[in-house]
C-alpha cells in the first residue's frame, strides 16, 4: 500500500476551486504524480466546449505533453471525485497505476451532474484491470467542492 500524500489532493483541489471564478466547468481537480514529482495539475473545463474535458482527461493530455509519452505507468493520478467511465478508461489506457479520489460518483450524481453510476471498482472489476483504488481520500473537503458548487447561482447545468 501506498502512503497517500495529502499535498497532492490539495493541489486537486485548489485546483477545482478555480472553477467558482472562471466557471469553465464543473467543481472537479486532478493531480498526477511520478516518483514525488508534480507531472500535471488540471481541472474539468468542459464549459469551454468539448465534453470529453474533464480533469482526469486534461490532467492525462498535459502529463503525456510533458513526458512525450502516452505511457504514464508509475503514476498516481489524484482526483477530488471518482473517475467516470470515460475518465477510468483513459487513465487504465494511459497505464496509471494507483487512483486516489475523493467524493464518489454517486456523490457527483446527487450533485446534480450527469454521471454514470458505474464505481471505479466495478470498472476495474469488468476490465480485469489491475490499478489500484484508493477512496474517500480527504473526503470532506471534497464534498465542500460538491456542496459548493450546488449553492452556485450563476452556473450551467451539464
Amino acid at each position: 500500500m501506498i502512503k497517500l500524500n495529502e499535498i497532492y489532493m490539495d493541489l486537486a483541489i485548489k485546483e477545482a476551486n478555480k472553477n467558482f471564478k472562471k466557471l469553465e466547468g464543473g467543481p472537479f481537480g486532478a493531480c498526477i504524480i511520478k516518483e514525488d514529482q508534480i507531472i500535471a495539475i488540471a481541472r474539468n473545463t468542459v464549459l469551454r466546449g468539448d465534453a470529453t474535458c474533464h480533469a482526469e482527461i486534461n490532467a492525462i493530455r498535459k502529463a503525456s505533453k510533458k513526458t512525450k509519452t502516452f505511457d504514464l505507468s508509475g503514476c498516481v493520478i489524484y482526483s477530488t471525485t471518482e473517475p467516470c467511465p470515460m475518465c477510468f478508461s483513459a487513465i487504465h489506457w494511459a497505464k496509471i497505476n494507483i487512483v486516489v479520489y475523493g467524493t464518489t460518483i454517486f456523490d457527483a450524481k446527487k450533485a446534480g451532474f450527469n454521471e454514470l453510476t458505474i464505481s471505479s471498482n466495478r470498472m476495474k472489476t469488468l476490465g480485469n484491470c489491475s490499478m489500484e483504488i484508493y477512496s474517500k481520500f480527504k473526503n470532506e473537503q471534497c464534498k465542500k467542492l460538491l456542496k459548493k458548487w450546488t449553492l452556485l447561482e450563476n452556473k450551467m447545468v451539464y
